[in-house]
């Protein structure tokens, strides 16, 4: 009677815990705020983020994801104050990082917990793409002083998540030996090695040094007057996305005497798609349990490429057609950054899955039911960590011009509707940003408006005041 009660407990425990906020899908819940951004319903998908946030203690992908709904809605201010909390959550988990390194990785290599149940802090790459996407914010209202605060913010972030990731790393490999686990992703049949191991992501440098990042702090300090900062930006830009013609020019262009009085430096950005989903994935791994070799399904984090946004590498600027450079990865940057998180996350989830089989091999013995309970609730807990910042986005692009002041217009691509955007040049430099999503184009700022004749896309266009 006491096993059965121990078995029906167990089960409860399993179906609380399956509905708690610790075990929600997030991947699921953001398909749906998404889609409700693709289809041009933004009040929509920040209805349904503020539904699956109700916890009074908000989360750093909660401010992730509101503030770039509230930049693709054109309320700026309000996504500089989510964002701002968010930059405050990184900047704590900066602070314990710098307090102690050794304490935190401590703490995060801990093999009793599974990393889907731990506070989320954030991929490399989403922390710095966080200031980067204020300094975009900045840069849309013509204040560059605030974008230079933002953009510097995120270089120094990048200096210490360099430290702490090669003090992570080499702990994880010392801990693989001394576990006695050998495994490596290459090693999981039927885990798709070949996302991790293409060209792209092999090519990066690291997860979470973005070519765009450092290319628009170079414009930032050039636009105002500080050269001998602009040039290491447009060195580091090349450095991270070498061949690439625009980087060397602002190079070479550094140089040269200033141009013309009413001609003015633009930089269209051209942010499209959405970042990659992860999902779980089971694989199979032989195990020493209890003295023997036991094969164990163990579960494993996969990146999947989001498919909503047609590709486009053009735009037309006052009816001329322009290439675009493509400066920034998403999906990437996340392959990359889950090929170098996964010996830390085989080693954990291993160490977990040794450690709870030989447990559960001496329950068995004595309490059969209670040991399947146990293996229920288990199972029901160890799926992979699918949680990440979805509303970024996926590809940036750019291109760099040189436009005499007044009334211009920016002509999508037939796959987002032929959609027009007009802007106006006033400045000697500017930054143009637009978001494509599925068929709806974003933009905002002061210098940005939506013409009157776009075509059957709609063209958000949120003028501020």
């Amino acid at each position: 009677m006491a096993s059965r009660a121990l078995l029906s407990f167990a089960l409860g425990a399993t179906t609380l815990l399956s509905g708690c906020s610790m075990m929600r899908s997030y991947d699921t819940e953001l398909a749906q705020t998404n889609q409700q951004l693709a289809s041009g319903n933004v009040d929509a998908a920040l209805t349904l983020l503020e539904k699956n946030n109700t916890d009074p203690d908000k989360d750093l992908l909660y401010f992730f994801e509101k503030g770039e709904l509230l930049r693709a809605k054109g309320d700026l201010a309000g996504s500089q104050k989510a964002w701002g909390s968010a930059d405050q959550m990184v900047g704590q988990w900066e602070d314990a990082v710098k307090l102690d390194s050794a304490k935190y990785l401590a703490q995060f290599g801990s093999f009793l917990v599974n990393d889907k149940v731990r506070r989320y802090e954030g991929y490399d790459y989403e922390k710095v793409m966080l200031t980067t996407q204020m300094a975009l914010n900045q840069l849309a209202l013509n204040d560059f002083d605030g974008a230079r605060i933002a953009i510097k913010k995120t270089h120094e972030r990048e200096a210490v998540i360099a430290d702490l990731r090669d003090k992570q790393y080499l702990k994880s490999e010392t801990e693989a030996g001394q576990q006695g686990i050998k495994t490596q992703y290459k090693d999981l049949k039927g885990y798709p090695v070949a996302s991790l191991d293409a060209p792209e992501v092999v090519g990066l440098k690291n997860s979470y040094q973005s070519a765009f990042s450092h290319y628009l702090a170079g414009f930032i300090y050039e636009a105002l007057g500080e050269k001998d900062l602009a040039a290491p930006g447009y060195r580091q830009a090349v450095e991270l996305r070498p061949n690439t013609p625009l980087l060397e020019q602002a190079l070479v262009n550094l140089d040269k005497p200033a141009g013309k009085d009413d001609d003015s430096d633009i930089l269209i950005v051209v942010q499209s798609g959405l970042a990659p989903s992860r999902a779980s994935i089971s694989i199979p791994l032989p195990l020493p349990i209890d003295h023997n070799l036991v094969i164990t399904p163990l579960s494993f984090p996969v990146i999947q490429a989001d498919t909503s946004t047609a590709p486009f590498a053009q735009i037309g600027v006052d009816g001329q057609p322009q290439n675009l450079t493509a400066l920034n990865s998403t999906t990437a940057m996340s392959r990359r950054a889950l090929r170098d998180d996964m010996p830390g996350i085989i080693l954990r989830t291993s160490v977990r899955a040794i450690s709870r089989g030989a447990a559960q091999a001496k329950l068995n013995k004595t309490n059969p039911l209670a040991g399947l309970a146990v293996g229920i609730t288990s199972a029901v807990l160890e799926g992979a960590d699918t949680r990440t910042w979805r509303t970024l986005p996926d590809t940036t692009q750019v291109v760099r011009l040189r436009l005499k002041k007044g009334e211009h217009q920016v002509t999508l691509p037939n796959a987002l509707g032929g959609s027009h955007v007009a802007f106006t040049v006033d400045r000697r430099y500017q930054v143009i940003s637009l978001r494509a999503v599925g068929n709806q184009v974003f933009t905002s700022g002061v210098a940005t408006h939506r013409l009157a004749d776009a075509g059957p896309t709609t063209v958000a266009s949120l003028k501020q005041p």
